[in-house]
């Protein structure tokens, strides 16, 4: 089947669901099907990424972000026309899958309803949390959100009213003949919020291959040293680093740190350690670079709260044997265990920190003392992206035999 993915980002931008939406791709093309990726142009000294990959279809688009990395394509009749022309080189369509909350989401839906095709939709992003951590207008922004979405997509599925976050997805979900979501708490969330009657729990999955070369190459036995903990991901509000290296500071561990990722509060994260003996900015590393630092590190730290809708790092860390102290109590139970909880996940930030910086003690001294907890098993097998696609799959063909 031809399957054509729409994003709100390129896919060799950084960020989680763009990791997830590479993977599918490529184990889908292993299945035999082809693929087509629908999302905005990058700009700068990124822009020619991906140029040559015919599996891409780059939108105008204009840089949203200081550092170029994020771009946007507006969604209207212009856009339609370009998309519209561009298809025609392409095989049939079989199905659309959006995988996007903003922009891509509308223009995948006014894809698929201009041409007859049905729809699935991959919830990523809960929006109220994520608005809400980065601005203190979040109501009226969600508000203007709502606005635009019943503008650019007027007709299509039931109408939605409202204007906070759930009213947003729903009226995504509207046009969907099904929805996934990557985690059973998110999806419970999105069930009980009346955004679809009965979502489909897909996590995003570990590249087979990769995992597979990455464990080869582990040592079998811990390397001997100070206790290692890894942070990556996107730095902003929402992901708390800056939160988290107060903890660092407060808990006064004998311990090494790597950061991986970049982002708008890289400067402000260094000024934070500045000085600090062991903390190393890695900055953005390649995917197979990246779970080779996790396979090495004695601890993986994931510090967001309410905001992943999965948090694929912590997934990441149990799939390649390396446990994780986890800030969000919903991750820690969809993970099940072999990691360290946090404590004071709903309390005021400095109880937070606090909380936090206790943990790290806790977890440097059971890493010196070999006594640091085992991510479960069943963990590494259910994360394999070969895995999430064959259940992917049986999503499209239950959507196609419904017609």
């Amino acid at each position: 089947m031809h399957v054509v993915f729409f994003g709100d980002q390129h896919l060799d931008s950084l960020g989680g669901a763009q990791v997830s939406m590479r993977l599918q791709r490529e184990f889908l093309e292993r299945a035999g099907h082809t693929v087509t990726v629908v999302a905005p142009r990058m700009h700068g000294s990124r822009a020619a990424v991906g140029a040559t990959d015919a599996a891409y279809l780059d939108l105008p688009s204009m840089p949203i972000t200081l550092d170029r990395e994020y771009s946007m394509t507006w969604p209207g009749r212009a856009t339609d026309r370009f998309l519209d022309r561009a298809m025609t080189t392409r095989p049939p369509v079989d199905l659309v899958h959006v995988q996007a909350d903003f922009w891509g989401a509308f223009i995948g839906h006014r894809y698929a309803q201009r041409h007859g095709i049905a729809v699935v939709h991959t919830m990523h992003n809960r929006v109220d949390v994520g608005i809400a951590a980065v601005t203190p207008l979040h109501r009226p922004v969600l508000g203007a959100l709502n606005v635009w979405r019943r503008a650019a997509l007027r007709g299509i599925g039931r109408p939605v009213d409202g204007g906070d976050g759930w009213a947003f997805l729903r009226g995504l979900a509207a046009g969907a003949s099904a929805v996934t979501a990557p985690s059973t708490h998110f999806a419970r969330r999105l069930e009980q919020h009346d955004v679809f009657d009965a979502v489909d729990v897909i996590w995003n999955g570990i590249d087979d291959d990769v995992r597979a070369a990455v464990l080869a190459e582990a040592p079998v036995e811990r390397m001997p040293g100070r206790p290692r903990f890894v942070w990556l991901g996107r730095m902003s509000p929402e992901k708390r680093l800056l939160p988290f290296l107060e903890a660092w500071n407060a808990a006064g561990i004998d311990a090494d740190l790597e950061i991986i990722g970049g982002g708008g509060q890289r400067a402000a994260a260094e000024k934070l350690v500045a000085g600090r003996e062991g903390v190393r900015f890695a900055g953005r590393l390649t995917y197979p670079q990246t779970l080779a630092r996790i396979a090495a590190a004695d601890a993986l730290v994931q510090t967001s709260i309410g905001f992943e809708t999965q948090g694929m790092t912590p997934f990441e860390a149990a799939t390649l044997g390396t446990p994780s102290i986890i800030s969000d109590p919903d991750i820690a139970a969809e993970l099940g265990g072999g990691f360290w909880a946090v404590a004071d996940a709903e309390g005021p930030e400095p109880a937070r920190v606090a909380a936090l910086a206790e943990t790290l003690r806790v977890a440097a001294s059971d890493i010196s003392a070999g006594t640091a907890p085992t991510p479960l098993p069943a963990v590494a097998e259910a994360f394999r992206q070969s895995s999430r696609t064959a259940a992917m799959i049986e999503v499209y063909e239950r959507v196609l035999a419904e017609g």
